[in-house]
């Protein structure tokens, strides 16, 4: 299998990364994002691209690919809804039109959140914007595209958090966490969980494009 990878250098990416680069089913990763990922290893090649809004000058490198996963995103904290939506509706948006004409057979993975309104009408504004953005993409003519919805993710692995705040925080509770997953096993999942399950729908689909995160800790 060949993956595209939006967000490598987040938390949620970079789970995904090393669960890519250990499995041996995957043959090739290329990191798409503004920055390189970091890392090296002879199945991962990084495509910097400097305005993720226009893919003109790189659509010949974004061909011959099974599978998307797009793990960019960010919180709506202190964002207007105008600048919220423009990152987590416009900018997955500008990617996944060209990779669905580029490669209909492709995979589509999108992770946007637990609580998504679909309805795009309800109080809440990040769940308005990435309901949208979901109803958007399940809209254009790729294969298949699924919609991971995780809550509270761990990180394992030594994957952090670009966010320091957040990062303090999964360190100070990271005790707690371990406890809460043998106690709630669905109240939270890791990022490596998401990694192998998000391989997992691209090789074998989801009977639903939405995967909760009961479904995420479920797939194997």
């Amino acid at each position: 299998m060949k993956v595209l990878l939006f967000g490598a250098t987040g938390m949620v990416g970079q789970g995904v990364l090393r669960e890519c680069l250990l499995d041996p089913g995957v043959e090739r990763v290329l990191s798409v994002g503004r920055s390189a990922s970091g890392q090296q290893n002879a199945k991962l090649q990084d495509l910097v691209v400097k305005d993720l809004f226009d893919y003109s000058a790189v659509e010949a490198q974004l061909t011959g690919f099974d599978a998307c996963f797009f793990c960019l995103g960010v919180s709506s904290v202190g964002m207007s809804e105008a600048d919220y939506r423009r990152v987590s509706y416009d900018l997955p948006l500008a990617a996944a039109t060209v990779l669905a004409r580029l490669d209909p057979q492709m995979t589509f993975v999108f992770v946007t959140g637990r609580g998504c309104d679909s309805t795009e009408r309800g109080p809440i504004m990040w769940a308005r914007v990435k309901g949208a953005t979901e109803n958007a993409l399940l809209k254009l003519p790729f294969k298949a595209a699924y919609m991971f919805r995780p809550g509270i993710i761990q990180p394992l692995h030594g994957v952090r958090s670009k966010t320091p705040l957040y990062q303090a925080a999964y360190v100070a509770l990271a005790p707690v966490l371990g406890l809460w997953r043998l106690l709630s096993p669905n109240g939270l999942t890791t990022s490596e969980q998401v990694g192998k399950a998000m391989l997992a729908v691209a090789r074998r689909g989801a009977p639903s494009p939405f995967v909760e995160m009961v479904d995420i800790n479920a797939l194997r």
